[in-house]
Formats: structure tokens, C-alpha cells, sequence
């Protein structure tokens, strides 16, 4: 038996893009993956589903004296969407002045990592689609849970997420946030991500944009 759930990220993106060809899911679709390591896996599943490939963009916004612990998240979009914890932000003592503040620093970030990724190409619409989600895997959920908030405020047709791997209770409370929840392995006890891949190396910027590239057709396209 393997030891680990998947050997690389193309491998992942395979058999991805088979389950949800499985799926049937109803045209246009839309595929937003999570870079830098959800690329490689959603340009597989964007080629195999023939569906444009755009970057879901998130930003986390720290509380001020802790950072890493997230009060609200600033989601690319066209407009850009921020997400507020509202039970974190008040325990913090933030008010939206700060994350006002915060998230036009964080745009910043995000305008250049669209110049450097997608050249500055605007954001792919996904009112009326059925948008796809990608990443290379799930552990806690906080990230993506924010993107899926305000992605739905984009009035998508559906709203599925797809990844490799995650824990069973992330998942089970992801559901509450898409329409369909597409998990391959929930390994227990699951621990780190990267323990369930043979390479799980970091994704640097040319392996972002080789994976772009690969997924040119569809990138940027209008869903059909």
C-alpha cells in the first residue's frame, strides 16, 4: 500500500479533473485555483474540463498585534471583497477603520501578483457559472472558507470545492459554505498536507506561470 496519497500535484490535478468529469457538472464552468500550489493541480482540471483558469487571489488581514491570527481576509474580485470575522474582530478590539486600512496595503499585494502571474488581465466572471475551486489541499479552512464566503456574494450558478486531500471535519464544515464539497483522500489522523504527497515541494513563480501557460486556451477565456 502507498504511503502517501498522491505522488506529486499533476497527479493530484488527474485524478481531480476525472472525479469531477465524473460529476457532469452543468456549463459554464469556471476554474479559480489558490496559488502558488493549487495551480499546477486546477491547470490539470482546467484542460481536462476545457473551462477558463483564473487565481483566486486571498489575502489574509491580521489583528495588530498577532498577525497570523486572522480578523478579516481581502478576496480578488472584480470589485474585491473583504470578509470579516466579525467574533475575531471584536475579541481583537479591531474596527473596520483598521481593515480598511489593512486591506488596501494587502491589495497592493494581490495587484502584483496579478501583474506577475496574468499580466494585469482582469478577473474572469463567474456570475451565472459553476465555479470550481482548487487547491492543493485543506487543512484548517480559514483561507478558503473566506473565499467561498465572498465568491457566493458573486451570485456563481454553483459553487463547488475540489481538492485532493483534507481532514473529514474541515470538510464537513466546508459544506456549509459550497454547493458540493469534492474530497479525494481524508486521511487519519491527517496532520500536514504535504505528508500526503510524495513531492510536495514549494511552487515557485515560473512553475505558476508554466502551469498558466499549459491552461493558455482557456485562460481568460469567457466560459462556455
Amino acid at each position: 500500500m502507498r504511503s502517501r496519497a498522491f505522488a506529486n500535484r499533476i497527479e493530484a490535478g488527474r485524478a481531480l479533473a476525472q472525479r469531477l468529469l465524473d460529476a457532469a457538472l452543468v456549463p459554464p464552468l469556471v476554474v479559480l485555483a489558490l496559488p502558488r500550489g493549487g495551480v499546477p493541480v486546477a491547470a490539470e482540471v482546467a484542460r481536462a474540463l476545457g473551462a477558463p483558469l483564473d487565481l483566486l487571489l486571498v489575502r489574509k488581514i491580521g489583528a495588530p498585534w498577532q498577525p497570523e491570527l486572522a480578523v478579516a481576509a481581502l478576496v480578488d474580485g472584480d470589485p474585491p471583497d473583504i470578509v470579516v470575522d466579525e467574533t475575531t474582530s471584536r475579541m481583537c478590539g479591531v474596527d473596520r477603520d483598521y481593515i480598511d486600512r489593512q486591506a488596501g496595503l494587502e491589495m497592493r499585494e494581490i495587484e502584483r501578483r496579478r501583474r506577475i502571474y496574468l499580466a494585469g488581465r482582469a478577473p474572469v466572471p463567474v456570475a451565472g457559472a459553476t465555479v470550481i475551486v482548487i487547491d492543493d489541499g485543506v487543512a484548517t479552512g480559514t483561507t478558503i472558507r473566506a473565499a467561498m464566503k465572498a465568491l457566493r456574494r458573486r451570485h456563481p450558478a454553483r459553487l463547488v470545492l475540489a481538492v485532493p486531500v483534507a481532514p473529514a471535519d474541515t470538510v464537513a464544515e466546508l459544506r456549509a459554505e459550497a454547493d458540493e464539497v469534492i474530497c479525494l483522500a481524508q486521511p487519519e489522523p491527517f496532520h500536514a498536507i504535504g505528508l500526503h504527497y510524495g513531492d510536495f515541494h514549494q511552487v515557485s513563480d515560473d512553475e505558476v506561470l508554466a502551469a498558466l501557460r499549459a491552461a493558455a486556451p482557456a485562460v481568460g477565456a469567457s466560459p462556455t
